[in-house]
């Protein structure tokens, strides 16, 4: 069985729910858990020991009181195979600047492995939003180029609304009922595989990106370890955060989706 933890109840499971259904095997057991906080928070509870608690038994004990607790069932971690965790960057929830960017690499060195004890963590930078910034139609070849500031926090939603050419999730989701976790899938195939076919576009341009924000070349990288998660935050800091006060607008499910489309089959 395979654990998705995601930082929202919303936007999150919708984009993986669609990507489940394009990509995955349907024999493939998946469970979903919406943390309903930001990586801060997480990085807070880790922190209370003295030695951090495996990621299933943190999210038991933050959730034990949801009356919907997906995780209600589970008794340890090895009842997972695979752990993965998309949370946002969304510096502005801490006051200082460089803590946030000490907690984050932290998070990162810990979360480095799908089927460690804590699984392993994409970052959408600055937050899930991202995935629908596109100034024009996909695929968008201006992509590699933005860039936001990061102080915006929850206002990058705004700009997303008023810059993107895509003003809401339709032209890469199905509906969803959000209690259920069900799709509606549609019966046109000419949606259906424009549905999938813009997926394939936001690949190549967030890894492409990733590339660029690693390598500074705007194409596939030789290797997907030159664009892993710990390598993009820190040219991130070193290109971005730290002498211009930005950061580089990327999306982690189109990053999850290079690295383990040929495992989900």
């Amino acid at each position: 069985m395979i654990l998705f933890v995601f930082e929202g109840e919303n936007r999150e499971p919708t984009l993986f729910k669609t990507l489940e259904y394009l990509y995955f095997s349907k024999n493939k057991q998946i469970r979903i858990c919406s943390y309903k906080n930001n990586i801060y928070d997480l990085y807070k509870r880790m922190n209370e020991t003295d030695e951090p608690e495996d990621i299933v038994s943190i999210l038991k004990n933050k959730l034990v009181a949801d009356k919907d607790n997906p995780l209600k069932e589970i008794r340890r971690r090895s009842d997972f195979s695979q752990i993965y965790l998309f949370f946002d960057y969304d510096s502005h929830n801490n006051k200082d600047q460089n803590i946030s960017d000490s907690q984050i690499q932290k998070m990162l060195d810990f979360f480095n492995d799908e089927s460690s004890d804590y699984g392993k963590l994409f970052i959408n930078y600055p937050m899930v939003e991202s995935i629908r910034y596109a100034k024009n139609p996909l695929p968008d070849n201006d992509y590699f180029s933005y860039t936001t500031q990061i102080n915006l926090g929850k206002k990058f939603k705004e700009k997303a609304n008023s810059e993107s050419f895509y003003k809401n999730l339709d032209f890469i989701t199905f509906r969803i009922n959000l209690k259920t976790l069900s799709l509606k899938i549609p019966e046109e195939k000419e949606r259906l595989e424009k549905i999938r076919q813009n997926w394939e576009l936001l690949l190549k341009m967030n890894v492409q990106k990733a590339n660029f924000i690693c390598t500074d070349k705007n194409d596939f990288p030789e290797n997907e370890e030159d664009i892993s998660q710990d390598k993009i935050f820190k040219n991130q800091l070193e290109k971005y955060i730290a002498p211009k006060r930005e950061v580089a607008i990327l999306n982690s499910f189109p990053l999850f989706l290079f690295e383990y489309k040929d495992k989900l089959k």
